[in-house]
């Protein structure tokens, strides 16, 4: 792997106590930059069911040799917490490839909180590239920098914490993005933007809980979708507008989620991709689809990815070349 990593280790703290560890990413010599997705995993370290999860992981970076791996929510569902990510992430560990993660809406849900899983992955967990600041609502929302061989940032992507459960009673199930969090990525993008002469820079956003425009991007988007949708978009009820957001910057060329097993499909809504990606957990949960990861290839100075699935056992399926558009 041709990833390089400038380590800035910066001494600093956050308010809360948790150390802020910035690294910044680098396209590798032929302009590209490759991502592995995995979400939704409900790994339980002493279930049966979850033995398949460890080898597909192993699987795919073998066949893949990512410089990036991105947990999308979900990953660790049973006590202990820790033990489970300590397994997990394993992996990426022995091969020395940087990872990062984003919770879901089940993550916290046993014998850690929110706060401290993050504070856990942050501060102790060798190649976790995360950083946490107290700049927003949620627990990890930060951008991390890809740059090019000029050593100027060529690449965003935004992992953001999607929330969890509703707070205004009477708004349906799942959580949404706050105002302050929308806030939050507007003042981080203009001020890419401003340093870059201006001009947006390509970027990509990672979270949880789909946004509620994946249903229109399924049924009236501006591309074919290419893969399955198995269920009903498990969006928030209330749409608190981070997509308009995304489209007013004009920096997102695709969002990537997970919580919505066994859909795994891609389309795209005015110009952005909204993605899936592919269920990367075991029978410790619901779905049928068999577990894998979705890819993407990012390429310098250019508005488009490649992205693909990787299933267990090898097959590459759902190949797809998407081009930033101009809303029309």
């Amino acid at each position: 792997m041709r990833l390089k990593i400038l380590v800035v280790l910066i001494a600093l703290l956050g308010l809360n106590g948790f150390a802020i560890a910035q690294e910044t990413l680098y396209f590798n010599e032929d302009k590209t930059f490759k991502i592995v997705q995995l979400t939704d995993l409900h790994f339980m370290f002493d279930s049966p069911k979850s033995e398949v999860v460890l080898p597909m992981i192993n699987e795919v970076l073998d066949i893949e040799k990512p410089d990036l791996v991105v947990f999308t929510g979900d990953a660790v569902t049973k006590a202990p917490v820790f033990k489970g990510w300590e397994l997990l992430t394993a992996p990426m560990i022995e091969r020395g490839i940087p990872w990062v993660a984003v919770l879901g809406n089940h993550d916290d849900e046993s014998d850690k909180t929110r706060s401290e899983i993050m504070e856990k992955l942050v501060q102790i967990e060798k190649n976790c590239i995360a950083y946490k600041t107290n700049e927003a609502y949620g627990t990890g929302n930060y951008v991390l920098e890809i740059k090019g061989s000029s050593k100027n940032t060529k690449a965003l992507l935004y992992c953001m914490d999607s929330n969890a459960y509703s707070t205004i009673e009477g708004t349906g199930t799942y959580g949404w993005f706050t105002r302050e969090q929308i806030s939050w990525y507007t003042q981080k993008s203009n001020n890419f933007t401003q340093k870059n002469n201006g001009e947006a820079i390509p970027a990509l956003a990672f979270f949880h809980i789909p946004l509620p425009e994946y249903t229109q991007a399924w049924s009236n988007g501006g591309m074919q979708p290419v893969g399955v949708k198995n269920e009903d978009v498990c969006s928030p009820s209330v749409n608190s507008g981070m997509f308009l957001a995304m489209l007013e910057q004009g920096d997102v060329m695709g969002t990537f989620v997970g919580h919505d097993h066994v859909n795994d499909y891609i389309s795209s809504l005015y110009g952005i991709a909204l993605a899936y990606g592919r269920f990367s957990g075991s029978g410790d949960t619901y779905g049928d689809l068999k577990n894998g990861a979705r890819v993407i290839v990012l390429k310098e100075d250019k508005w488009e990815f490649d992205t693909w699935l990787r299933i267990r056992g090898g097959e590459k399926i759902n190949e797809t070349v998407f081009i930033r558009s101009t809303p029309e």
